[in-house]
């Protein structure tokens, strides 16, 4: 059985972080599909277009990732592409604990979704998209923490 991670996020923006953790998700499965999603709660920075255009200017049409865009639960956007994994990134305690009960619920909405938890590279933890908006919303140089040129 062919291994597929769903690496759900709003990528808002992709951080060197994220990036991380889709290079170390290919050593585990046989594909990473990046899922941007819309979060009801949040409004975007950047949008979704120049977003999906970066990944994939990040990972060079790379075969064994594949990146889209979906409005809808998490858990019935990776049945729909054919996941059995989903991939996540933890910076921090406070990171597991907000992961840790959302995989639970996406483990009883889909049974035998699994969630499989990847602790962020310690040099790229203090990285979070919220830091780099708002250094980007004023002024300030964000190229450090983004695996693309922004322009």
């Amino acid at each position: 059985m062919k291994k597929v991670a769903f690496f759900p996020g709003s990528f808002d923006p992709f951080t060197k972080g994220h990036a991380d953790i889709v290079m170390r998700g290919l050593k585990l499965f046989d594909e990473v599909i990046i899922g941007i999603g819309t979060n009801s709660t949040k409004k975007r920075y950047f949008p979704i277009e120049k977003m999906t255009e970066k990944i994939r200017e990040t990972f060079n049409d790379n075969e064994k990732v594949k990146i889209i865009s979906y409005d809808d639960l998490t858990a019935n956007a990776a049945v729909a592409n054919e996941a059995n994994f989903l991939l996540r990134g933890l910076r921090n305690t406070t990171d597991f604990e907000y992961e840790n009960t959302i995989s639970q619920v996406n483990r009883h909405l889909v049974g035998g979704l699994e969630t499989v938890f990847l602790i962020t590279s310690p040099e790229l933890a203090p990285i979070s998209s919220t830091i780099v908006r708002e250094l980007h919303k004023y002024g300030a140089k964000v190229d450090d923490y983004l695996p693309y040129d922004l322009d």
